[in-house]
Order: C-alpha cells, then sequence, then structure tokens
C-alpha cells in the first residue's frame, strides 16, 4: 500500500482529497491529530515517514513544508500557488501534452494547478501551442466559480443565515488585475504578456466556468484545433460545436473531476469556456490524478467521471 499523508487537511482541498482517498483500499492515509498539525517535529516525522504528500497549506507553509525533506524518495503534490512556475516542479496538468504527463511520472514533486488557471491553460495552451493563438495577443478571459474555493472563512460567510443580501448577486473581485493565478496563466501558455483576467464569485458551493474571448476568430478552427488536441483524454474532453450548451451553468459538473470544452461563436468571434469542478479538475481531483500517475495507475482511479 501506498502511505500517503496530507499537510493541512482541515482545509477545504484536504478534506476532498481525504474523503476521496481514504475509500480506497490501496491507500494507507494518515493524518495528523488536532494538537500536532503545527508542530514542526510532527510535520516533519510526518512528512518523511509517507511515499505520498500533499500540501494543502498557504504558500509560506507549503515552502516551509518542503525544506523539512530528509527522505529522498518523498514525492510531493503541492496545491498552493509557491511552486507553480518553478522550472524544478512538474506543472499537474498531464492533458497538456505528453511531455506534462511524463515529467508529473517521473518526478518527485508537483505543483497543482490553480482552479481558474486551470481553465484558462486547458483552452488557451493549446490553441498558441498550434499557431492558432499568437503568443503575443493580449487575451481577456473571466471566470465564475463558487464559493467553496474561498475556503472555510468564505464558505462560513456565503452559508451563514445572516449574511449580507448583496451575497445573492456576484460578486466581481481582484479588480486590481493582479490575480495571483496570472503568473501560472502567462508561463504555461507562452504568453508574452498576461490576460486581462475577472474572477467572479457566485452563490453556489461548487463549480466553475472560465471563457477566454477571441474577437476576430472562427469557431470551428478553433474548435476543430481543440477537438484534436483533447482526442483520447479521458478526464478532459471537447463538446460538439453547435451543440446544445447554448446556456452554460458554472455548477454544471459539481462534484466531478471531468472537465469540458465548449466552443461558441461564428466565423468572426469566438468564446472558448472551460466547464470544471473548482473542488475538481480545479484542486482536489486534479490532484488525485497527478498522484495516480505518479504511481503508475489509471490516471481516473478513485476520481467520480
Amino acid at each position: 500500500m501506498t502511505k500517503v499523508f496530507i499537510d493541512g487537511s482541515a482545509g477545504t482541498t484536504g478534506l476532498r482529497i481525504r474523503e476521496r482517498l481514504a475509500q480506497r483500499e490501496d491507500i494507507a492515509l494518515f493524518t495528523l491529530p488536532d494538537e500536532l498539525r503545527k508542530s514542526l517535529d510532527a510535520r516533519r516525522e510526518a512528512i518523511n515517514s509517507a511515499d505520498i504528500v500533499f500540501l494543502c497549506l498557504p504558500d509560506a507553509a507549503a515552502v516551509e513544508a518542503v525544506s523539512l525533506i530528509d527522505n529522498p524518495d518523498v514525492r510531493i503534490i503541492d496545491t498552493s500557488t509557491a511552486h507553480r512556475t518553478n522550472d524544478a516542479w512538474a506543472y499537474g496538468f498531464a492533458e497538456l501534452s505528453e511531455a506534462h504527463r511524463e515529467a508529473i511520472r517521473s518526478t518527485k514533486r508537483v505543483a497543482n494547478p490553480g482552479c481558474h488557471a486551470s481553465g484558462f491553460i486547458a483552452s488557451v495552451c493549446p490553441l498558441v501551442a498550434r499557431g492558432v493563438i499568437p503568443a503575443d495577443m493580449a487575451l481577456t478571459a473571466y471566470s465564475l466559480t463558487g464559493y467553496s474555493g474561498g475556503g472555510k472563512s468564505l464558505i462560513a460567510e456565503y452559508e451563514d443565515p445572516g449574511r449580507d443580501i448583496r451575497h445573492e448577486s456576484h460578486r466581481i473581485y481582484a479588480t486590481g488585475l493582479a490575480h495571483k493565478h496570472l503568473p501560472e496563466m502567462k508561463k504555461l501558455c507562452g504568453l508574452k504578456q498576461a490576460p486581462v483576467f475577472s474572477p467572479i464569485l457566485g452563490d453556489f458551493y461548487e463549480g466553475m466556468a472560465t471563457s477566454v474571448l477571441l474577437p476576430g476568430f472562427c469557431a470551428t478552427e478553433v474548435w476543430e484545433n481543440l477537438k484534436a488536441h483533447y482526442e483520447g483524454q479521458k478526464i478532459v474532453t471537447v463538446a460538439p460545436l453547435g451543440g446544445d450548451e447554448s446556456i452554460i451553468y458554472a455548477s454544471t459538473l459539481a462534484g466531478k473531476d471531468t472537465m469540458r470544452i465548449i466552443v461558441s461563436g461564428h466565423e468572426n468571434q469566438t468564446m472558448v469556456t472551460t466547464l470544471f469542478d473548482n473542488l475538481g479538475k480545479g484542486a482536489s481531483g486534479a490532484a488525485i490524478q497527478n498522484m495516480n500517475i505518479m504511481l503508475g495507475l489509471d490516471e481516473t482511479t478513485g476520481l467520480n467521471l
């Protein structure tokens, strides 16, 4: 059995990983009791005793956790922002290319993608790589997400019976246009400049829809290239062009670990929407998929498809 330790198992992402792995017979899962969760010595011992460690921590704490590693065989999957643009770490989105999948398989350090970043990169990266979108294009994107991505405090805020009535409407945030996922969006897609990106918080628990706007691009050409890129993938799929998804609900794939890319528009304007669960392919589901690949298992093992 594979010994797995979750450092930060009390947070939203860690809890979802723990729930999924607790059902698997091939995993020996262990966590620290509440009174030892912040003990440096206890964490060091747990990290170095594991085969796989999930870091579900703030950035600074994730960096600290990596510094505690003495055992050269320990493999890490970091769900924080800390290592996503670090060349020494594999970026955990296997469907981007076979090189990405092989890097995940062979490394001991995987940076799990950000949720908004996953939606943006899933559509833009293949289009840039195939020459459909120029790397110097000024892109615009927005992303509608459920409130679970904000962690326990935001969940409590939205589920408070006495909450502000404004919570019933959408909340546009990060209006300074410096969202923390922008560096990985730019780097992973090979862009010359970061996109203008607007995240939007909705009054629903989980689910995400990230849309990229492409003025002057033919929807058919965009769809054909994305369809070819993701052909044969088990988790990421491309919806039929002109299908029945003329109305898109961000919570459609809530509870799932899959991702669906929807291309809309006509010969002169295109919108690409990536639909997934911010806690699924946007966080915990992606982390488990990466663990499966690192262990040489079918990547869908234990996932909800």
